[in-house]
Order: structure tokens, then sequence, then C-alpha cells
């Protein structure tokens, strides 16, 4: 690779760092074409893409782009790194790389960046097991409805048990 293409390659993985809701380094050694390729075509529908590129690379982009110094650090930094990019939701592209890890031992998380803080690979196997957006808005309502719930059928059945009670003395 040229120096010019070098540096057009840093400039651009900064300008996707600055834009990025969530960043995702993992290791894809072994990896052959068609399971890369079928990974990128589900982060392509989770909105989010893969980017390969080399690790010096990477770690000016991320000095440049001020993401967290634990990026950086060579110990992540090593192997054969890809980085996935999140512009739109920030976990659904990381629970698709979990749930491709799951199916392919070869491919694991190194470290990632979410909401600008710095996350182990520990913290990125936990986020890629969370349940959707959907499912926790669903979760939450129904534990702020639940009260509710459990309070109009207590009244309910308290209002039953006087009618009851009322219609037995009118007999």
């Amino acid at each position: 690779m040229k120096k010019l293409e070098k540096k057009s390659l840093v400039e651009r993985l900064v300008k996707n760092f600055k834009e990025a809701k969530s960043i995702a380094l993992v290791d894809f050694t072994g990896m052959n074409i068609v399971s890369q390729q079928d990974l990128k075509k589900r982060l392509k529908e989770a909105k989010a893409k893969m980017l390969v590129a080399k690790n010096t690379l990477i770690k000016l982009a991320s000095i440049e782009a001020k993401l967290p110094k634990e990026i950086a650090d060579s110990s992540i930094l090593s192997g054969q790194t890809a980085v996935i990019i999140a512009n739109e939701d920030p976990v659904s592209p990381i629970q698709v790389a979990g749930k491709f890890a799951s199916e392919n031992e070869s491919f694991k998380f190194k470290a990632g960046v979410l909401d600008n803080l710095f996350q182990d690979k520990e913290s990125m196997v936990a986020i890629s097991k969370l349940p959707s957006k959907n499912i926790l808005f669903g979760q939450a309502i129904g534990n702020i409805a639940s009260p509710m719930y459990t309070l109009i059928s207590n009244l309910q059945s308290t209002i039953q048990e006087l009618l009851g009670t009322l219609s037995a003395k009118t007999s």
C-alpha cells in the first residue's frame, strides 16, 4: 500500500470513528472469504459495516479520532483485526457479531467503544447477549403496567365480593 493510500485510509477511518455510535474490534483469524461475506451481509442488514485495516493504521486513526486510549493498546491491536462500525443503532451490530461468533469459533471480540466508553472483550460479549431494544422496551412497559393491573384486579374482585354479599342479603 502506498503512503498516499494509507493516509487516505486513516482519514476515512477517523471520519468513520467520529461518526460511529459504536465500534467493535474483532479477531477474524481463520475465517474464509465466504464466512466474511456472510458476516458483512448480516452487518449491512443491521446498518453497520466491517472494515479491515492494518493495526498500525487503526491505532493512528483511533488516536486522531480521540477514542479511549485503551483501544490503541498493542495487546488489542495484534493479529488480524477488523473494525465493525455502527452509525445508527449502537447495540444491534454487536448482537449480530455475537451471534456470528457463537456460530464461528474463529471469530472473536477483542474490544470496543460504546458511547465513547472503552469496553473490554467480556463487556462486548455481554452486550452481544442483551435482548433487542424492542424486547427491552416491552419488558420495561410490562414492569411499569404490572402493579396497575394488579390493583385493578384486586379492586374488581373486592367489588364482586361486595355485590355478591349484597345480592345474597337481598334474596
